[in-house]
């Protein structure tokens, strides 16, 4: 079963979505341009009061609070924190300078709630009863969309191709491929049907879904090929699936001596994907394909959407960071070093 997230994600449900984008820190760059909110200097960051909070989104200081209640945990790691004893007094004296009426109250307070700017679009994305929020998610969205759009020359289907581990493990992947071929060449005894066939219970086993639900999933054409668009921990372990099975073919047939039959075939499958090392390779690869496709294609995969995690700032940087590089420009780059390394023999 397959899905294509068409409609329009609802951030206030969905705290994977929210993740994603506060963990996004191109996007974040923007989105704070975008929404200008000025702020209160404080330990290196610029931060707003609770009330302001309220005040913006045009809510009361108690529904504020019943969202902090509700998503304590998440605020607080998107940067929410409250101040007591001498950090309050520090902000005190920060918003003194300042001279602004409106935060006159602070004054007698002796705990405060205060809000990084990550914490700021967290409870916007979390807010229900807003217009103002409802308005700023929507802008969020559009801004993310717009950013990893502008940073990827205006597509998504490659941007596994961006990154630097994906050149060599796609090189690799064809000469695993070359082995495991000739291996259902040479040692199974069924016609050419075979290699789709024996490819398909590979990506089953892998991700569960066969090259041509993959297909749908992402929109590709008919000469676009499936593995161009894998990231290269699944190029990875696709080569070992591969070149692991054709050494039991290999094995096998020189035990029977003689072509094996279907029977066979399936029977060896079935015994080599149950290995029980598959089983932490397995679970990394479709946590890594269901949530990069997930952020960075807008594409659901159903049948792992139990593997669903939000991207870290890191996964970010990789495949939209200054690192990262389109395919034509890699393999012209490959191309110069295998010249000099040729010139020097």
């Amino acid at each position: 079963m397959i899905k294509k997230t068409n409609k329009i994600k609802d951030l206030t449900v969905s705290q994977v979505d929210r993740q994603n984008i506060l963990n996004n820190p191109y996007a974040l760059q923007e989105i704070e341009k975008a929404t200008r909110i000025k702020g209160i200097p404080f330990e290196g960051k610029t931060v707003v009061l609770k009330e302001q909070v309220a005040v913006f989104f045009e809510v009361t200081s108690r529904t504020i609070d019943n969202y902090i209640e509700k998503y304590g945990e998440e605020l607080r790691q998107s940067g929410y924190d409250v101040l007591r004893g001498n950090r309050l007094k520090a902000l005190k004296i920060e918003i003194s300078k300042r001279g602004d009426n409106e935060t006159d109250f602070v004054t007698k307070t002796t705990v405060l709630g205060i809000f990084s700017f990550r914490a700021f679009l967290n409870i916007g994305m979390l807010i229900s009863e807003s217009e103002r929020a409802r308005v700023l998610r929507q802008m969020i969205l559009d801004i993310v969309i717009d950013t990893i759009n502008q940073r990827t020359g205006g597509g998504t289907k490659y941007i596994n191709q961006r990154d630097e581990d994906f050149l060599l493990a796609w090189f690799q992947e064809e000469n695993y491929r070359k082995e495991f071929t000739d291996a259902l060449q040479h040692y199974v005894d069924m016609g050419n049907f075979k290699y789709p066939l024996y490819t398909d219970k590979i990506y089953v086993s892998i991700f569960r879904e066969k090259a041509k639900e993959y297909r749908k999933i992402l929109r590709l054409h008919e000469k676009e090929r499936v593995r161009d668009t894998f990231y290269s921990e699944i190029l990875d372990l696709v080569s070992a699936y591969e070149y692991g099975f054709a050494k039991m073919l290999e094995g096998a047939y020189e035990q029977k001596g003689r072509k094996l039959t279907s029977w066979e075939v399936d029977e060896l499958f079935t015994a080599f994907e149950g290995q029980p090392h598959w089983k932490p390779l397995i679970e990394k690869a479709r946590n890594k394909m269901a949530s990069r496709d997930l952020a960075f294609r807008d594409a659901l995969h159903v049948q792992l959407k139990g593997y669903i995690t939000p991207l870290n700032t890191a996964d970010f940087e990789r495949f939209l960071g200054e690192k990262s590089k389109e395919l034509a420009q890699r393999l012209e780059e490959a191309k110069d070093v295998m010249k000099r390394l040729k010139e020097r023999e």
